[in-house]
């Protein structure tokens, strides 16, 4: 016999169960519950809390229900915070109800590479973000930058720093900013203040950034944590359990070139030896301690040393490597070895990076007296004074950079070799603007002509880059005419952010023209290049990394201009902090910084930064060592030389450099004249004919 249960009772049931509130939102809970890392990541399976204990207090204050309506975290690249920290907090605020949100990347390309390289996988995988979304096929198909829940209920907005209008348009209770450190200004405004104002709707809003720090006094990451509790991960010390965090200044201390297998830290407290096999035991039991308890908002610093994606060993490698010790790897067996091919890194990447810490920019250059007599007067380690338009005898890369002014054309020829060192062989001017016939004609004797080694071997120009922000269609004209293998046209960066070399759009164009200037039209990241510039400047040993020569009888003129300019900081009206190079030399020259930028440029376009050991050694094997031939007579050199005669601005150019002695004109027919002895021209002019 059955019994009826009463309906008043299923009624309450089901009223108690729609009044239910949600369960707590738990990132953690979430990311164990839907990541499945693929065979791809260094840990395959399920996402495991125990890996990444220090996520666990981020997560926690990341949640909707914490007060906070700001979180900073400020970090090393690549070790999964986008995975781990940013998708896992969009996905549980999705989860918990309602929301609309917006997510903002540096560049409409860096937000279209997130959307399909890591939110969409990441959607189609996860059994809750598929409940929420869909798999965005079919029915459920929406655009890349706009998507909506199956219930309708939400709203995920994706959009760029660049993009002030997007940004304008949209009212949003969840704002996550990724590499924050990269926004830069608009005309309409500070894409991170725009961002910032969409929740402004909202009491209980939150505002992520995330991001590795860039420069330092511009960064607005490190800004960002500045003001918060500045949260660092207290690990204890395995022999007396002292806590504290890992530090680059104690990990530093301890690397010895010859053992960089044995990285290790040392605890302040007892002095012993803190090895890579205490790392995991350590990092479980660790903390977040506030070393600025009064901040405003939550603020997390986590760095590579903490992360189970690489070891210790791999942080000093990269650093030997950016500081030129030698070119290492290591074995499995962990011993030290030369590497067939070292990735290129400055001191700004590693400590970007790996350290996760802001790179402090030089922000001038040393005196220009002590640059002089260090390159006429030189110590004995640095041997006798290099002769003016000799190439040091040695694997180089000759590369040309040239500035344009209104009444004249001036170059300076820069030997680029390994480990970043550099030569000044020359500076040249050309009295003639860039759009006259003997301008070009000087260009192009200057691309046919060689110089001579210190052994006597001849070497031409390997490449040249020339300034295209003024006189751009003269320039145009000029470099269009030649390879683009040897030829490139600059323009510096208005970002002080900006990569140090980067090819030109013109706005997706396919015609012929378009697709012969994307060849040889390039972007330069000026402020990064002159600051790492001033940086090397400093540098006294000459087999230091980085180390610059300079040829000597160059003048005083050459090195004012060298050291003109000077990196200040300065607050724009939305509050943000900018960077901009200005000129403090009385009389405004800085040709020979600019031209200096250019031959870098070039240089690196023929990969200076990423040629390996193997190629260097090749170099040295093709361009290093005493010539083969024997010297020929004077009139069996087929080297194109033009012709010296006094330029109106040579002296107000250079007062300090030695006149140049008067030569016959080209003969007719345009043969060239043997080479003078004074080498490839120290002003390059031309004789009407």
């Amino acid at each position: 016999m059955g019994f009826l249960s009463s309906a008043e009772a299923a009624v309450l049931r089901g009223l108690a169960a729609a009044m239910a509130p949600p369960p707590p939102p738990d990132i953690t809970r979430w990311c164990e519950d839907n990541i499945v890392f693929d065979e791809r990541s260094p840990f395959p399976g399920p996402f495991q809390i125990d890996r990444f204990p220090f996520l666990r207090r981020p997560h926690e204050v990341l949640s909707p229900e914490h007060p906070a309506r700001e979180v900073t975290f400020r970090g090393s690249a690549q070790w999964g915070k986008t995975v781990s920290v940013l998708n896992p907090t969009l996905a549980a605020w999705h989860e918990y109800g309602p929301l609309d949100s917006l997510v903002v990347h540096p560049t409409t390309s860096s937000a279209t590479e997130w959307v399909r390289t890591k939110w969409m996988p990441m959607r189609r995988q996860a059994p809750s973000l598929r409940a929420i979304f869909g798999d965005g096929r079919g029915e459920q198909t929406d655009t890349l930058h706009n998507q909506e829940t199956i219930r309708r209920d939400g709203t995920l907005k994706v959009t760029s720093a660049g993009s002030p209008d997007d940004l304008a348009g949209t009212t949003r209770r969840l704002v996550l900013m990724d590499d924050v450190a990269k926004f830069e200004m608009t005309p309409k405004g500070d894409p991170e203040q725009l961002a910032v104002s969409r929740a402004s709707g909202f009491e209980d809003a939150k505002i992520v950034r995330i991001s590795t720090p860039q420069i330092v006094g511009t960064c607005r990451i490190t800004r960002a944590f500045l003001r918060s509790t500045q949260e660092h991960y207290h690990v204890p010390c395995p022999h007396c359990g002292v806590m504290a965090p890992f530090t680059w200044e104690n990990f530093r201390k301890n690397l010895k070139p010859e053992r960089l297998h044995a990285a290790h830290f040392t605890c302040d407290a007892c002095g012993a030896v803190i090895d890579h096999s205490h790392k995991v035991a350590m990092v479980a039991a660790g903390q977040w301690v506030a070393h600025n308890p009064a901040g405003d908002h939550p603020g997390f610093h986590l760095w590579r040393a903490y992360v189970p994606q690489r070891d210790w060993a791999s942080i000093a490698v990269e650093y030997a490597q950016v500081m030129g010790w030698t070119s290492v790897s290591l074995s499995q067996e962990g011993e030290t070895k030369l590497a067939e091919q070292v990735d290129a890194q400055t001191e700004q990447t590693f400590w970007n990076d790996v350290l996760g810490l802001p790179y402090e920019q030089a922000s001038k250059g040393p005196d220009w007296e002590k640059l002089r007599d260090r390159a006429e007067k030189p110590d004995e380690e640095a041997g006798r004074p290099l002769p003016r338009g000799i190439v040091p005898a040695q694997g180089v890369i000759l590369a040309a950079g040239v500035d344009n002014q209104g009444d004249r054309v001036e170059v300076q020829i820069v030997a680029f070799g390994r480990n970043y060192r550099r030569w000044v062989i020359d500076y040249v001017v050309i009295p003639h603007h860039i759009s006259t016939d003997e301008a070009r004609a000087a260009l192009d004797q200057l691309l046919k002509s060689t110089w001579r080694t210190e052994t006597g071997k001849r070497l031409a120009l390997d490449v040249l880059a020339i300034d295209g922000g003024a006189y751009t269609e003269d320039v145009w004209d000029w470099a269009l005419r030649h390879p683009y293998t040897r030829v490139i046209v600059t323009k510096g960066a208005t970002s002080a952010a900006a990569p140090p070399l980067k090819r030109m759009d013109f706005d997706k164009r396919t015609d012929r023209m378009a697709r012969r200037k994307r060849r040889q039209g390039f972007i330069v990241g000026v402020s990064q290049l002159k600051g790492d510039f001033y940086g090397w400047l400093d540098k006294t040993d000459p087999h230091e990394r980085g180390y610059c020569r300079f040829a000597a009888g160059l003048g005083d003129a050459f090195y004012r201009m060298l050291v003109a300019e000077v990196r200040i900081l300065k607050r724009a009206s939305s509050g943000a902090m900018v960077s901009k190079w200005v000129v403090v030399e009385p009389d405004g020259r800085n040709e020979a910084l600019d031209t200096m930028v250019m031959a870098e440029a070039a240089a690196r376009y023929k990969h200076w930064t990423y040629m390996s050991d193997a190629a260097w050694d090749q170099l040295d094997a093709e361009r290093g060592g005493a010539t083969e031939e024997p010297q020929g007579d004077l009139f069996a050199s087929a080297v194109a030389v033009v012709p010296e005669v006094p330029a109106p601005l040579s002296e107000r150019a250079m007062p300090d450099a030695p006149a140049p002695e008067p030569a016959p004109p080209l003969p007719t027919g345009g043969e060239p004249r043997p080479p003078s002895s004074t080498g490839p021209g120290r002003a390059i002019k031309f004789l009407r004919r």
